[in-house]
């Protein structure tokens, strides 16, 4: 079983009612202004919990923290990004029962053939998915707000963005800033980990909408490996469209000094290719032999102990 969250509209009735079977309808790839809160229950069988029934769900869960996972672009939710999710809830519970529990974010990807198609049409999708998602971080304030002073919710919240995802999170907590906050997003995620991210290398400087992600978090660390086929298609994709720059998920972030103090760059070229032949972008779970990969075992200890080990502590930077 697995919470997830998605603003993929269901089959039938756009609104939501509680404990109804949930159906995706993948026909439809425009993101969903709404958002459901659902419980995976087994392959393709769903249940709508309603917002409310979830965050109750995840305060009386035994896991001491949240794990976020948003997906990159060209997946659906079965073939690839539950069993990927699921996958990623096994090996924390190998490490240590009830430390994390793993709650999937769902944003409409496109299943068309070819990258470039795919890559653009779900580029937009991740865009206008800001809007639903950021309803969803104000949806969460107020229901923190209305707890009660007696017996708050205390448990840590993590993110994992893997590729397009990182866009994703990155336009919420702009549209989120933009349209319910005071000029500032609260410090609201202990760790936020950005995983071979398909955004712009300088998009956590200052004057970029990704700063927010690291005004959000305690800590951020960007996984790159500078010979990721996947980004270097999206480079192409984007070259072909006249925007030229490097990924934050080949290279880390254009210039460290740039950023604020709670960045971190890993370094994880050795073995991203071998990890996930022949294309070297999802690299973050399972070694050549299908156990526990460096990168994992990087994520768990940030996550257990919400202090991210790098070797060169003055720069930032780490290589696994």
């Amino acid at each position: 079983m697995m919470l997830f969250i998605t603003n993929r509209e269901p089959q039938g009735s756009i609104r939501t009612k509680k404990n109804r079977t949930y159906k995706f309808d993948l026909k439809k790839n425009a993101p969903s202004n709404s958002i459901y809160c659902c419980e995976r229950t087994g392959k393709d069988n769903y249940i709508e919990l309603g917002a409310y029934g979830l965050m109750s769900r995840l305060k009386e869960s035994n896991a001491k923290q949240i794990l976020f996972f948003i997906h990159g672009f060209s997946n659906l939710p079965e073939p690839d990004i539950f069993p990927r999710a699921e996958k990623l809830q096994q090996y924390f519970d190998a490490k240590e029962k009830d430390l994390v529990e793993v709650v999937a974010i769902i944003w409409p990807c496109d299943d068309d053939p070819g990258i470039v198609k795919d890559y653009w049409d779900d580029q937009k999708s991740a865009d206008l998915s800001a809007f639903s998602f950021a309803r969803a971080l104000q949806f969460f304030m107020k229901w923190r707000d209305r707890e009660p002073a007696d017996n708050p919710c205390l448990k840590r919240i993590n993110i994992l963005a893997h590729s397009m995802g990182n866009r994703v999170l990155r336009e919420t907590l702009s549209a989120w800033n933009k349209y319910d906050l005071a000029n500032g997003v609260p410090l609201l995620f202990r760790n936020t980990i950005l995983m071979a991210a398909d955004i712009v290398n300088e998009s956590l400087e200052e004057n970029e909408d990704g700063r927010l992600i690291s005004q959000s978090s305690r800590n951020v660390s960007v996984y790159f490996a500078s010979d990721d086929l996947a980004l270097r298609s999206s480079k192409i994709s984007n070259l072909r469209n006249k925007v030229a720059s490097r990924r934050l998920g080949h290279t880390g972030p254009e210039d460290m000094k740039k950023t604020q103090s709670n960045v971190y760059a890993i370094d994880c070229d050795n073995f991203n290719n071998r990890y996930d032949t022949p294309t070297g972008h999802s690299y973050f779970l399972s070694d050549d032999k299908n156990k526990m990969g460096k990168v994992f075992e990087h994520i768990y200890n940030t996550i257990k102990n919400g202090r991210v080990s790098v070797d060169d502590l003055h720069n930032r930077k780490h290589i696994l």
